[in-house]
């Protein structure tokens, strides 16, 4: 059995060391199931243009909705690190239990929208084809959605208690099986018939079904001491209201910001389908790199939920450092990627003998550059939320990530790029407005608040 890492680390070295060995994994767990949507995007790619154009916009409507319910799933694990800082392992359980129960209330809630996504296509400009087909591809997703959900609370469970690497496992062979399914199912090989974007949806549900299925096994086989499915009927009232207090905020934060990706790439379809399916590709490609940030962020949100625990601030003060550290070494790798390798980048999730390719290279080139700005204050804003997660600081960040994202991010996309003519680069730099203030306002109220001594 895998052991937990040491809290206490001798020093800043130590403390990025402790990092890797947690954070690593899960940024391959991160990447593994971006690899999922990637795939889902190359293949589609290959199927058709409008297809493609179909899936950025359906698949990123999808998403907003899956973060908002996936914040209950995030508050798991500042919730649990914390109790087992405390040796508490009936908190453990008990805040796991209730994240599953929100995260089965809010699928409930939320799956019967998903039928009627066509004509919500329709009404807000998109061409026909695209809403047609993006609807059929929103019916499978929403099946998904429950099942996605029960994922996301086991990974931030298992994620806690520093078993990262069953998650990894897990999702690589989710990601495996996601291309076999579309192979299939996509291009009607093996005898399926010939689905589409469809039978992409169909690939999408049967994988996370799939993924809760083993890793609720391996919940009760590795941890049986916290007995996460005895009497998983009974309500909690007490820590159903604690894990929706903390994760409310938190997915209406990644709601703030993944709404506002959505709704540039809605202001995208205005502009035409070779600029949203470049805007897709490009998004996918940033999206893809800035996984690296997300698992680093979980990391430093366990680490830090550890150390404030035990209400060590030094500790919470040299781990946080260390974290802005490797943070910082990835993304100037990115920056240069984009800037000079765009186009093989690009190229990747387009058939070569495809007429629009040249058009698509074109703007997604432009894309690319104008998002190695943007993903340089993108990772800053979601160390600076991973932080505060481990303290149990959301509901500020939250506002601040409303005021950030939608009052200055998407106004700014909307004025550079529809009003002033700037096209996809305008929208895009309008992203990096609001991505930038948010950046400033939590790393500053993280630092000020949490890591001066008492």
């Amino acid at each position: 059995m895998q052991q937990t890492q040491p809290l206490t680390q001798p020093s800043f070295a130590g403390q990025a060391r402790a990092l890797l060995g947690l954070g690593l994994p899960l940024v391959g767990s991160h990447l593994a199931q971006m690899a999922i949507v990637t795939t889902d995007t190359v293949m589609i790619g290959w199927y058709s243009v409008p297809a493609l154009a179909a899936l950025s916009l359906a698949g990123g409507i999808w998403f907003v909705i899956f973060i908002l319910g996936s914040g209950f799933a995030h508050a798991v694990m500042p919730m649990v690190a914390t109790a087992l800082a405390r040796d508490n392992e009936r908190e453990v359980r008990r805040a796991t239990r209730m994240g599953l129960w929100l995260s089965i209330l809010f699928g409930v809630i939320v799956t019967p929208v998903f039928f009627y996504f066509e004509p919500i296509f329709l009404a807000v400009g998109q061409e026909p084809d695209v809403a047609r087909l993006g609807g059929d591809y929103m019916v499978w997703l929403g099946l998904a959605m429950t099942p996605a959900l029960l994922v996301g609370v086991l990974r931030s469970y298992f994620s806690a208690i520093e078993l990262p690497m069953i998650v990894l496992v897990i999702t690589l062979a989710g990601a495996g099986l996601n291309v076999l399914f579309n192979y299939a199912l996509i291009f009607g090989n093996w005898g399926m018939p010939e689905m589409g974007i469809a039978g992409a949806g169909i690939a999408s549900l049967l994988g996370n079904l799939l993924g809760l299925v083993a890793l609720a096994i391996c919940a009760v086989r590795t941890r049986p001491e916290h007995e996460l499915f005895r009497n998983f009927h009974r309500p909690d009232w007490e820590f159903l209201r604690k894990v929706f207090r903390l994760g409310l905020p938190i997915g209406l934060t990644s709601f703030a910001e993944t709404g506002l990706f959505t709704a540039s790439t809605i202001m995208m379809g205005w502009l035409g389908t070779i600029t949203l399916a470049a805007h897709g590709v490009a998004l996918q490609i940033t999206a893809l790199t800035f996984m690296v940030h997300i698992g680093l962020s979980q990391a430093i949100t366990v680490r830090a939920g550890r150390a404030w625990g035990r209400g060590d601030r030094a500790l919470l003060r040299t781990a946080s450092l260390a974290a802005m550290m490797l943070s910082l070494i990835f993304v100037s790798l990115t920056i240069a990627a984009f800037l000079l390798i765009p186009e093989p980048l690009i190229g990747l999730y387009i058939d070569p003998s495809d007429p629009d390719l040249p058009a698509i290279l074109a703007i997604g080139t432009v894309l690319l550059a104008t998002a190695a700005l943007f993903q340089l204050v993108d990772s800053g804003q979601v160390m600076a939320l991973g932080m505060l997660r481990g303290v149990q600081d959301t509901t500020v960040p939250m506002i601040m990530a409303v005021i950030s994202y939608w009052g200055l991010g998407l106004p700014a996309g909307y004025l550079l790029g529809i009003q002033f003519g700037l096209g996809g680069a305008g929208v895009w730099l309008g992203l990096t407005v609001g991505l930038a203030c948010a950046c400033v306002m939590m790393q500053y109220r993280f630092w000020t608040r949490y890591t001066r001594p008492i």
